[in-house]
């Protein structure tokens, strides 16, 4: 099919991703704790503080739950299409749970203790202020909630301006 936007394809012909994020290990427990730790800055005198000296201990329990998140049967990303939000889990992305782009109004960054380490935390999907959905331990997740809301308001223009002219005819 030929497009004038490469890579441009209306919501009702077919659907195309837009992004896709991996979480960050802090969306495990064990990955919070860890950021906890390795975030501690007492004393602050330049590198000799306790948070790098836990950082040396916590490498092979962050390599662990690293190759976790990407696990052929367990590991799951977060991808944005032209008309939803999905959770996808496996090599092959199934998805697993999603929201459409206009069953939210607001997102919000949630960082839990320990995710800031990682530049990472939860996007909060709500509704009317309700909780509708939550992404759990996304990196840099200020990018992916923007990149969520423009492609919310892209979906709900051209959703109201198509409702507009089939009311007119």
């Amino acid at each position: 099919m030929k497009q004038a936007i490469a890579g441009v394809v209306p919501a009702d012909v077919e659907e195309v991703k837009a992004m896709t994020v991996w979480p960050s290990i802090s969306a495990y427990r064990l990955g919070r704790v860890l950021g906890t730790a390795c975030a501690i800055r007492w004393p602050d005198v330049y590198i000799f503080r306790v948070g790098n000296l836990m950082a040396l201990p916590s490498i092979l329990p962050a390599i662990l739950l690293y190759f976790w998140k990407v696990l052929p049967r367990v590991g799951i990303r977060y991808c944005l299409t032209n008309r939803r939000v999905v959770v996808q889990r496996g090599m092959k992305g199934v998805d697993e749970r999603a929201i459409e782009l206009d069953e939210f109004d607001s997102i919000e960054v949630d960082v839990l203790p320990g995710q800031s380490y990682y530049d990472a935390g939860d996007l909060v999907f709500k509704s009317d202020g309700t909780e509708r959905f939550r992404l759990a331990g996304v990196s840099r997740p200020e990018a992916f909630r923007q990149c969520c809301l423009k492609a919310r308001a892209a979906f709900v223009g051209v959703k109201e301006v198509l409702e507009q002219q089939t009311a007119a005819v």
